[in-house]
Order: C-alpha cells, then structure tokens, then sequence
C-alpha cells in the first residue's frame, strides 16, 4: 500500500471534464447531474479559467423555503442562471497535488471531487471514485504510469502482465 504516496492528482483524475458557464441555467446543470451521476461541475469562462464550482448542494439550497414560509416554484429556479448559486473561489488542486493531500481535503471538507487547475484554467476534476482507483492500483503493488519509461509503460499492471506471459508462452509453441 505505500506506493499510494507516489501517486498526484493527475495520475488519476478524469482530463477535460464537463464544465458550465456564468450564464448557464440550472436547468441544464440538473441534466448533467442526472445524464452523469455528477455531485458537481466547475464553471468556466471562454477561456476555461475556473469561476467556481456548482454542487447538488448548491441546487438543493436555492430550493429551499424563503424565510420558512414558501417553497419556490422549481421552474421558476431552474430557469436561474449559475452566477446565482454557485460556490466562488472554490477549493482546488494542481495536476502535481499528491493524493494523500487530496484525500486529507476530501475527507477533513466533506468534499466529493475537486476541480484539478493549472496555470487558472480546469485541467480535470478528481473524485474520491478517483481516489479509490490509486488506492486499489497501490495496494496491488501498482505505481503511476508518468514514473515508468514510456517503453515499459503497463508492464508493471498485473492484467498486463499476465497477458504479456500468455502472448509470449502462444508465440513459443510454434
């Protein structure tokens, strides 16, 4: 399991994730959640600088009642535009974020993924779905890719491994 410290955030978090804009509705942050099983999207400028974050949490806040009286009207509020409800300056990590610093953020903020950021643009997001890959790549003894010479790339997977033994044990039986 200690190969779990050689591990950073862009060993294993998804590039070029899904992201929204300012003036997005909420509406089509509610369907990328539901088409994606998402807890959370960055919102971007044109140049994909990262403006904030929008969460689950943020949409189940703007629906609650209004001074404990009324509950809006749900296509009144998805109508709203992202600027009005997301998290701004949110919390992020750089590409080169080890992933024990990662999972102590995530666990000590509650927090479900964080928007992975390089030189103010969104690179990636990392989840604790992402988090749990590296744990399981470790604990087989497995280290990241980037610390492998790019011939030799895999060769230390177990699948890979064993399919290379095979390959090579079919191409000595003829």
């Amino acid at each position: 399991m200690h190969y779990f410290i050689y591990y950073q955030a862009q060993d294993v978090m998804t590039p070029d994730p899904i992201t929204v804009n300012l003036g997005d509705t909420l509406e089509k942050v509610e369907q990328i959640f539901e088409e994606h099983a998402f807890n959370g999207v960055p919102v971007v400028d044109e140049k994909n600088w990262l403006l904030g974050v929008i969460t689950t949490l943020d949409l189940l806040k703007v629906s609650r009642p209004v001074n404990n009286k009324r509950i809006r009207l749900y296509p009144a509020i998805m109508n709203e535009s992202v600027s009005t409800v997301m998290t701004e300056k949110p919390a992020v990590v750089r590409p080169e974020t080890p992933l024990t610093t990662v999972l102590k953020v995530m666990i000590e903020k509650k927090y479900k993924s964080l928007p992975v950021v390089e030189n103010h643009r969104v690179i990636g997001i990392i989840a604790r779905e992402n988090i749990l890959v590296a744990l399981h790549k470790a604990s087989k003894g497995m280290i990241p890719a980037r610390l492998i010479s790019p011939e030799k790339r895999g060769l230390l997977e177990p699948d890979r491994l064993r399919a290379d033994h095979r390959e090579n044990y079919e191409k000595s039986q003829y």
